[in-house]
């Protein structure tokens, strides 16, 4: 397990703040955040390039905090990759174990080992100069891999190789994570953590804001912040009341709006993912279901099919998949009827 213990660390006129994480053996655990969020700091503190000003990193029960780079049992793939472009394949990948004990008969098995798993075994003879992206980052990666690392540390590891290689980088990751080897992965990009993690941190201003499962975090975020990252678009300002013993959120245009539960404050923000709301030409009715009647305003194709702005007294979004577009095609202008279930129904502090 990897135990950070109220790390702070001041870098010129940012700072991490009291970070506490807990990540157990054999997790993925994915950390998204902006451009100086403070990602890619904290990756640099586990792997020893720099030291906190405060707090412990502990790892499988040891404490690493001043440790030797060396000693630490992690492997830190950067974004770049930091190849040595005056060496071969090998030499690079060969590069880790200069100084260890290792006879040469013993690294050249090992760099051949790591090479077959990673399927760069064809290239051991080769120059750096014309590797592609993809090809440079499994080098990069079997020479972190090398030295059997217990934590492997990917900072951005998507964000220098093409989309059309990134399904198989992904396939790659899950392979070594499978196998039992802990990854810590820092990134951007949401959809990285929701097709990769078992664990997700958002980490914003130096802080962890949220923690969880990628399920508990994308469907119950805990601030507006968090929500944008996890794609939530419908953000209603609304009050809460209790009507016959049931309670529904009323926004300043006078929309209604049915919630599960037994409790809530006296005003908030109710969000909605743009995927929970379904679209139908009738009213069909159905227990627990909200029904807003709206215009189509506007439409964009998005990666799931067809995104629609929709009037239907406060402005909503939402995903129709290409499947349903197919069978319900829609145009402009249009009017029909927008459902989604109460419990579909997220609310957090407006203040958040």
């Amino acid at each position: 397990m990897l135990k950070l213990k109220d790390i702070n660390k001041k870098l010129g006129d940012f700072r991490l703040i009291d970070i506490n994480l807990e990540i157990p053996v054999g997790s993925y655990y994915v950390l998204l955040g902006r451009s100086g969020s403070g990602k890619t700091q904290l990756l640099e503190l586990i792997a020893g390039l720099t030291r906190p000003d405060s707090g412990e990193i502990w790892l499988d029960g040891g404490n690493i905090t001043h440790s030797r780079i060396q000693g630490r049992g992690t492997g830190i793939l950067f974004q770049d990759y930091a190849i040595f472009p005056n060496m071969t394949v090998f030499g690079n990948i060969a590069y880790s174990l200069k100084g260890r004990s290792s006879k040469r008969i013993q690294t050249e098995s090992r760099v051949r080992e790591i090479a077959d798993e990673l399927n760069i075994t064809g290239l051991l003879d080769r120059g750096t100069h014309h590797l592609s992206g993809g090809e440079l980052q499994r080098v990069a990666l079997a020479r972190t891999l090398i030295t059997s690392p217990k934590l492997l540390l990917l900072d951005e590891p998507m964000a220098s190789i093409d989309a059309s290689l990134k399904d198989d980088v992904k396939r790659l990751l899950r392979r070594l994570n499978r196998s039992g080897l802990t990854v810590i992965h820092v990134t951007h990009d949401y959809r990285e953590a929701v097709s990769l993690a078992s664990l997700v941190g958002v980490i914003h201003n130096g802080r962890i804001i949220q923690e969880g499962t990628p399920d508990s975090v994308f469907r119950k975020p805990v601030n507006r912040f968090v929500a944008r990252y996890a794609g939530i678009r419908n953000f209603l300002r609304v009050g809460f009341e209790n009507v016959n013993g049931s309670w529904i959120a009323k926004s300043s245009r006078g929309t209604v709006i049915r919630l599960p539960g037994s409790h809530y404050p006296d005003s908030g923000l109710l969000l909605i993912r743009s995927d929970d709301i379904r679209i139908s030409s009738i009213l069909n009715e159905h227990p627990g279901e909200n029904f807003l009647r709206g215009r189509v305003c506007d439409m964009l194709p998005s990666e799931s099919g067809m995104e629609l702005t929709v009037d239907a007294g406060e402005t909503l979004y939402v995903d129709v998949s290409s499947d349903t577009f197919r069978e319900h095609p829609v145009a402009e202008g249009q009017e029909l009827w927008l459902s989604f279930r109460s419990d579909a129904c997220i609310v957090i502090d407006a203040n958040c």
